[in-house]
């Protein structure tokens, strides 16, 4: 799927998850960005961005982050800019991992969670994670550039099983 005419720009990335149940320990989640090298687009990530992190000119970072879910819509956000992204990196994988603190928890276990990928008001994907319930981790969108330079997205539903920091390295793998 492209983001049409010249290709992407500034794309968001919104994520939304209900608190949970009183008693509990929260449910955290966060979006994470692999970010590849035009040379290895499928090797090891060139840079990951998540939660507590940037990309390091700045072109991919959260602008909106929730350790809690809060039910009020979409309580955490990336903007990635993919007109600005250097010529060296030709791929980014996005995807949304739980944390496993208090005990291991699957998207099944999380209620309201989902995700949407914007251009503008131009929705490009959207996911409920139900195709992915049974997993800790999943990817939602590939973005590559082409050989002229334009980005193009594609949805990229792969459920991993597996903690935040192992995910990172896993997420971009062409095999799963």
């Amino acid at each position: 799927m492209s983001g049409g005419g010249g290709g992407l720009g500034k794309v968001e990335v919104r994520l939304k998850w209900d608190p949970s149940p009183l008693g509990e320990a929260p449910r955290h989640l966060d979006i994470v960005a692999a970010t590849y090298s035009a040379d290895d687009p499928y090797g090891r990530p060139a840079y990951v961005v998540h939660y507590d992190s940037r990309s390091p000119d700045g072109t991919i970072n959260m602008t909106r982050n929730s350790q809690t879910g809060m039910g009020f819509g979409f309580v955490e956000v990336m903007v990635l800019e993919f007109d600005r992204l250097s010529p060296a990196y030709g791929r980014v994988v996005v995807g949304v991992a739980i944390h496993q603190d208090g005990g291991p928890r699957t998207f099944g276990d999380i209620s309201n969670a989902g995700v949407v990928v914007v251009q503008g008001y131009r929705q490009l994907a959207t996911e409920d994670f139900a195709q992915v319930a049974d997993f800790t981790a999943a990817t939602v969108a590939e973005f590559t550039r082409d050989s002229s330079g334009v980005w193009e997205m594609r949805e990229m539903i792969r459920g991993f099983d597996t903690d935040p920091v192992l995910f990172t390295m896993e997420m971009g793998s062409p095999q799963h």
